[in-house]
C-alpha cells in the first residue's frame, strides 16, 4: 500500500489525538511567526533610527576628531569631497559642531550645537521629520533653532520661547546670541534628547566665527542593500587622510545588541518548539503503544522495519505540513496587518525607552521577511523530526511475537 495513503488513514483513524498535535503545532507556529516579525520590526526600526535619525550609514572625520572633538579640528575642502562622493553614489551631509551653555529664564544646560546644511542633511537623515512639535529649521529664519525633547523640559521652553547661547568662538572671542525655538524633536537618542541644539549652518558660522571647513560628513549610499564593510573600504579610498567609520563601528554596543537579539530569536524558537516537540514525542509514543498489535502483525506478515519507521515519519510530516499551513494562514495576514497598524506601547512607559542610547519607537511595527516567516516553520520541522526518532525506532524494532501477545 502507498505509504502516504496509509499514513493519511492512520491520522484520520486517530483524528482526535492528531487534531491535538496539529493544533498545538499550528498555534506555536503562528505565535512564533508573529513574534519573529515583531522582533524583525523592532530590530529594523532601531537600526534605521541609528542610521536615518543620527549617524547615517558612514561618517567622515579629520584624524583625531572623535578622540578630541575640538572646534579647530576640521575637514578642509568639504565641497570637493562631497563632489567625489556623489560621483560614486554616496550622498554626504556636512555638519558643524560646537559646545556652549543654553539659558532660558532661570534655567540653563550645557548643549552640543550642530550646524546643519538643510538641503544635504535631508538626503542623508530623516531627523527633519522627527518633530514632536513646531517645525524644522529654515534658511530664511537663521535665528530659529530646534532642540531635543529633554532639553526643552530642562530649560522649561516651548515653541516660540527665546533661548540664549553662550560659547567661545573660534577666534577666541565670547560668542553669545539670542535664538527662538522653532521646533522640539521627538526622542532620537540620549545625546540629542538632553543636549541637542540645531541651527542652520550659516548661523553656526556667524555665532562661532568659523569661516570654512566642517567637523563631520555624514554619508549614505543610494543603494540601501549594501555590503557595509566593502563600502567602508571604498569610502576610505575616496578620502585618504581622513577617518571613515560605518554605523556599526560608531555604535558598537548597539550593533552587538542587535546581533545578540537575532540569536536570541533563534533560541526562543528552539525553546518554544522543544515544548511542541515533547508533546509530539509523547503523542507519537502513546500512538505506538496503542498500535503495537498492528505493528506486530505487519512485521509477522513480512513488513520490514524501515517500512514501519517510514510510516511514522510520513505521518508526522503530514501533520507538520497541515500545522504549518494553518500557522501561515493565521500569522502572515496578522503580520502584514501589523506592518501598518503597530502595537502602541507608549502607555506602558512614562519616559522614552532606548537601546544603547538610541530611542525605541513605542509604536511596534511588524516586518514581514522571508526569514521571519519561514525560519519558524523550518525549526518546527527540525524539532518534530527529532521528536519522532525514538517512537519510530520503537515501532520499527518491536518483535512480532511480543507485539501480538502484548496487553
Amino acid at each position: 500500500m502507498n505509504l502516504f495513503v496509509w499514513a493519511c488513514r492512520n491520522i484520520w483513524r486517530t483524528r482526535h489525538r492528531s487534531g491535538v498535535i496539529i493544533g498545538a503545532m499550528a498555534f506555536a507556529g503562528a505565535i512564533m511567526i508573529f513574534y519573529a516579525t515583531l522582533m524583525e520590526g523592532l530590530l529594523y526600526t532601531t537600526e534605521q533610527n541609528a542610521i536615518a535619525m543620527e549617524t547615517g550609514q558612514f561618517q567622515i572625520h579629520a584624524e583625531g576628531y572623535r578622540d578630541d572633538p575640538d572646534l579647530y579640528t576640521r575637514i578642509d575642502n568639504p565641497e570637493t569631497i562631497l563632489a567625489d562622493l556623489a560621483a560614486e553614489g554616496f550622498r554626504g551631509a556636512p555638519r558643524l559642531y560646537g559646545s556652549g551653555l543654553a539659558a532660558a529664564g532661570n534655567s540653563s544646560a550645557g548643549v552640543r550645537i550642530r550646524g546643519v546644511d538643510l538641503a544635504r542633511e535631508s538626503r542623508v537623515t530623516e531627523i527633519h521629520r522627527h518633530l514632536l512639535s513646531g517645525s524644522w529649521l529654515d534658511d530664511g529664519d537663521p535665528a530659529g533653532v530646534v532642540i531635543g525633547r529633554r532639553l526643552a523640559v530642562i530649560l522649561g521652553v516651548k515653541i516660540g520661547s527665546e533661548v540664549v547661547i553662550v560659547s567661545q568662538a573660534a577666534d577666541g572671542s565670547m560668542a553669545n546670541e539670542l535664538y527662538t525655538v522653532r521646533g522640539i524633536l521627538k526622542s532620537v537618542g540620549d545625546g540629542v534628547d538632553r543636549s541637542g541644539f540645531f541651527m542652520v549652518a550659516d548661523a553656526f558660522q556667524d555665532l562661532l566665527v568659523l569661516p570654512e571647513g566642517v567637523h563631520e560628513i555624514a554619508v549614505r549610499h543610494v543603494d540601501e542593500n549594501i555590503d557595509l564593510a566593502k563600502r567602508t573600504g571604498q569610502l576610505a579610498d575616496l578620502v585618504p587622510g581622513l577617518e571613515v567609520m560605518n554605523w556599526r563601528q560608531l555604535q558598537p554596543v548597539l550593533a552587538r545588541i542587535l546581533d545578540i537579539s537575532k540569536y536570541s530569536l533563534v533560541l526562543m524558537l528552539f525553546i518554544t518548539y522543544t515544548a511542541v516537540g515533547i508533546l509530539t514525542l509523547n503523542s507519537m509514543l502513546m500512538g505506538v503503544f496503542e498500535r503495537i498489535h498492528e505493528f506486530g502483525i505487519i512485521k509477522a506478515l513480512g513488513g520490514p522495519p524501515r517500512q514501519i519507521f517510514a510510516l511514522i515519519v510520513v505521518e508526522t510530516v503530514i501533520q507538520v505540513v497541515i500545522a504549518s499551513v494553518l500557522a501561515l494562514a493565521v500569522a502572515v495576514p496578522l503580520s502584514f496587518y501589523g506592518e501598518t497598524h503597530p502595537l502602541d506601547l507608549s502607555s506602558l512607559a512614562s519616559t522614552s525607552a532606548s537601546i544603547a542610547g538610541i530611542a525605541i519607537d513605542p509604536h511596534w511595527y511588524c516586518r514581514v521577511t522571508v526569514d521571519s516567516v519561514f525560519n519558524p516553520i523550518l525549526v518546527l520541522f527540525i524539532v518534530s523530526m527529532f521528536a519522532i526518532i525514538y517512537p519510530a525506532a520503537k515501532a520499527a524494532l518491536i518483535r512480532p511475537l511480543q507485539a501480538i501477545h502484548h496487553r
